[in-house]
């Protein structure tokens, strides 16, 4: 199968996916091959939109509990998704993809504010289109940003990128015995708690029937094989 299964995507990729090996920041090597990746589902016909944590720079709820304000801890945190967003706009940009990056927070000096109606005529225009500062409010992580934007702009799919080649019954990294999820509903991993997302993005998901893929990025060439139609990682369904 060479032509794209998906239309229009949501890749969500977590800050820490742009550190590499290292304990903070942004790794060149990296963000140049998650770019290359984006470049090609572009260059297959597929309009991207990206929403990237910012992990590797501040955590508002670990600024919390280390004493900082949670709204403030949280505002850091929407900043944080700005500067990344704007390190993949510039390496996207390289490889000779126009892009986009639109903050929730006012910040027009340094990139476009969010507007859907915008945001949807980038994509139509073969634009990337980064979604910067969560949802621009306090108490609600980037997984939610990546849930609502993806019902705003009527992506077919949403991607959570990981470490992990799915959803698992448990950790994998500390239970060796943790069984892998191909496939499993919204509620399913709500009445298990299995850490898919936060409750709220996945009622979002589950509620505008929004399907969801969870796969391994840093397993090169698995992204363009998942918009082909390859069976890749897990599939999260509204299901029941």
């Amino acid at each position: 199968m060479t032509t794209p299964r998906y239309r229009r995507v949501l890749l969500k990729l977590s800050g820490e996916a742009l550190m590499g090996e290292g304990e903070f920041g942004i790794d060149p090597t990296v963000i140049r091959r998650l770019a290359g990746e984006v470049r090609d589902l572009v260059g297959a016909g597929v309009q991207v939109a990206l929403v990237i944590g910012g992990g590797n720079i501040f955590r508002g709820a670990g600024l919390a509990q280390a004493g900082v304000d949670r709204v403030t801890g949280d505002q850091m945190g929407m900043l944080a998704t700005v500067m990344n967003g704007l390190a993949m706009q510039d390496a996207l940009e390289r490889l000779g993809v126009p892009t986009r990056v639109m903050s929730a927070l006012k910040i027009n000096q340094v990139c476009e504010d969010y507007i859907r109606r915008r945001a949807v005529r980038h994509l139509e225009k073969g634009r990337v289109t980064v979604f910067a500062a969560g949802t621009g409010n306090p108490f609600f992580t980037t997984d939610s940003a990546a849930s609502l934007r993806a019902v705003e702009i009527g992506a077919d799919l949403l991607i959570k990128a990981t470490k992990v080649d799915g959803v698992y019954s448990a950790d994998p990294v500390k239970d060796p015995q943790a069984v892998l999820y191909p496939r499993l509903t919204y509620n399913q991993a709500l009445r298990e708690d299995l850490k898919v997302m936060d409750a709220t993005a996945i009622v979002l998901c589950r509620d505008n029937r929004i399907p969801m893929r969870v796969m391994n990025i840093y397993r090169p060439g698995a992204l363009m094989r998942l918009i082909l139609g390859e069976d890749i990682g897990s599939l999260v369904e509204s299901g029941e």
